[in-house]
């Protein structure tokens, strides 16, 4: 294995940024075959894993990525590990029926994650009478406002959908149109506004350092502290003020500003659990696989809705700024894998977070290389444990 130096590391072709990478020299199963095999192996499975923190169920996500990788033949036994390694809920039954054309009948149903199979059987309804593009169209800047669901958890899963989705031309599988409508599904079941109104009235490109951090303990539990920082969010010195700080600006200069940023920012806070910030990188990677999709007038309150996020982050998941000014010197000189080291060994991980997170960087660093990209792919994997199924009983 040979390391090199971040900065001697340039692009890794522009077909890989367009979403999903021509891998058939790579695996003797095709992206769409992969993707539709893997959701019928997931299809019982609920939206959240069994334990005291409800954690997302990422499950497709993960499958998706790998196929993406060009590593579709890894997927069967990724999905067997997966399901062994922790229980997850069952999958939800539909109670009462949500009438999209009536916002009196829907709109009191966001953030309630107990009609999430209502809201599962709406898009599929949405789906089956329309084309998936303007069933898209239509609920994306409904949902917006709740992009914090779950640490963009629902954002995220419905990316993964529409690049499977789109991928497949004219003829989606109805797997992958089932989890279209399960990517939105969560997304609204777990639809959380922030404080504040984002908006673009400053000059700085992305705003870090604006936002001064309140320390923490390390030992803080992620899911206390996630909650505690967030009921206080409005009280925050600086949130509001960090909200209107973002220059206006191309919508996808402005995604790499944030992904480029928020992998430096996962380099330097190792006091805490990295998965959190791990979604400040995803997340935004996420939003630029749906812009194409989305009309122009979609694409700056995407963007903003996403700082919006990012500054809620920063708030609750760092408390302290040191070292991110200089993080883009430091990643510079950083050894590394090769690209395709960085894959294989995201691919034995087998982690979920790792899979996405290494993908998403190495997509980003393809479109606009940044030495941050590739020393987060880098450091994360020995950060989280890797994959492991549950001892039998």
């Amino acid at each position: 294995m040979g390391y090199t130096k971040c900065s001697d590391i340039h692009s890794y072709g522009l077909e890989y940024g367009a979403g999903v990478r021509d891998v058939s020299h790579m695996t003797s199963i095709s992206y769409g075959d992969a993707v539709t095999d893997a959701l019928d192996h997931l299809d019982d499975l609920g939206y959240e894993r069994a334990g005291q923190a409800d954690l997302a169920s990422h499950g497709p996500m993960g499958a998706e990525t790998l196929a993406v990788l060009g590593h579709g033949d890894a997927i069967p036994a990724w999905v067997d590990a997966y399901r062994a390694a922790m229980a997850n809920h069952d999958r939800p039954s539909r109670r009462f029926d949500l009438d999209p054309a009536d916002k009196s009948a829907w709109r009191p149903a966001l953030g309630a994650i107990d009609r999430v199979g209502d809201w599962e059987y709406l898009f599929h309804r949405e789906l089956a009478q329309a084309p998936w593009r303007e069933v898209l169209v239509r609920w994306w800047p409904r949902l917006l406002p709740g992009l914090m669901s779950r640490l963009t958890h629902g954002a995220i899963r419905t990316a993964h959908a529409v690049r499977s989705v789109a991928a497949a031309g004219d003829a989606p599988s109805p797997q992958q149109l089932t989890e279209l409508a399960r990517g939105l599904a969560y997304w609204a079941a777990r639809f959380t506004p922030l404080p504040g109104a984002p908006r673009f009235e400053g000059r700085h490109d992305v705003a870090v350092a604006a936002l001064p951090r309140t320390p923490f303990a390390p030992t803080s539990a992620p899911v206390g502290l996630m909650h505690d920082r967030l009921s206080r969010l409005d009280e925050q010195p600086g949130y509001h003020d960090a909200l209107a700080a973002l220059r206006a600006d191309q919508a996808q200069s402005l995604l790499s500003d944030m992904t480029a940023e928020f992998a430096g920012i996962c380099l330097v806070h190792t006091d805490y659990s990295p998965i959190p910030l791990v979604h400040a990188v995803t997340a935004p990677a996420a939003i630029r696989l749906v812009m194409p999709y989305l009309p122009a007038e979609l694409h700056a309150p995407s963007v903003v809705a996403m700082w919006q996020v990012h500054a809620a982050m920063l708030l609750i998941f760092t408390g302290t700024d040191h070292g991110e000014q200089t993080t883009r010197t430091a990643a510079a000189d950083t050894d590394v894998r090769s690209v395709d080291e960085l894959i294989s060994r995201a691919v034995e991980h087998g982690d979920e977070h790792v899979l996405k997170f290494t993908e998403a960087c190495l997509r980003e660093h393809a479109l606009r290389p940044d030495p941050r990209y590739l020393a987060a792919a880098e450091a994360i994997p020995g950060r989280i444990p890797a994959l492991s199924p549950r001892p039998a009983p």
